[in-house]
Formats: structure tokens, sequence, C-alpha cells
């Protein structure tokens, strides 16, 4: 799991915590999230020095989270900052408010990228980010 973690990124270590959350998951509650979800996440997050780093969350297929750019062509891209991120998954922050004040990008189906918010909310009440 340590493969998702990239130093410098706080995404990266809720990105692992929820890779672990899929990966405990039971094969019933794996099945339920890749039929709720049905679609592929891919991650671009930049940190503050600029850098950036991808991530997928795989929830059409596998129900997993990997680094780097997904295998088959995501539903929807989501760019934005690490801190942007961070808060996303700790709840300080609504994805639509990042949305529209221009602290998140999209590529794709925009509407898919409200399912995002609901897997971080799930997967929060069963890792402790």
């Amino acid at each position: 799991m340590s493969d998702i973690k990239v130093e410098g990124f706080k995404a990266s270590e809720i990105l692992a915590a929820l890779a672990e959350v899929f990966s405990n998951y039971s094969e019933e509650e794996r099945k339920s999230q890749i039929k709720k979800t049905n679609g592929i996440f891919e991650m671009r997050v930049k940190n503050a020095e600029g850098k950036e780093a991808v991530w997928t969350i795989d929830l059409k297929s596998t129900g997993s989270v990997y680094k780097g750019e997904p295998k088959t062509k995501p539903n929807v891209t989501i760019i934005l900052s690490d801190e942007t991120f961070t808060q996303l998954a700790q709840g300080k922050l609504d994805g639509q408010k990042a949305f529209m004040s221009g602290k998140l990008k999209t590529k794709g189906n925009m509407m898919f990228a409200t399912k995002l918010d609901g897997i971080l909310k799930a997967a929060k009440s069963k890792a402790k980010l």
C-alpha cells in the first residue's frame, strides 16, 4: 500500500488510507461500491511546490486505488491542489463550492465527479482520516 504514498503530498496519505479501506472491504461491499459508483476517477493533485502527482480510484472494475494514470479512460479527471483535496477528504470543504470557486477543475463527466464526495465520506467513516 505504501506505493501509493508520494513524498510531499498530504493527499497521498488519504488515498493510501482509502486504498486500505477498499482492500479491507468484503467481496459484497466491494461489489456494492462498484455497482453504486460504476466509474473511474483520475485525481491530478498539485502540491505547494507545484509538483503534480496522479492517482486513480477505480470503482468500475477492481474497486481499488493506485498511483498513476488510469489503465482505461476515466469517467472524470479531477484537478486540484493538495490542500483542497485534504479539505474535501476531511469534510471541511464542499466539492461544489470548491468547483464554483475554481479550487477544483474537472475534465469529463462533471456530474460523475459529485460521487467522489460520497466515496470519501464512506471511507472516512471506516478509516481515521
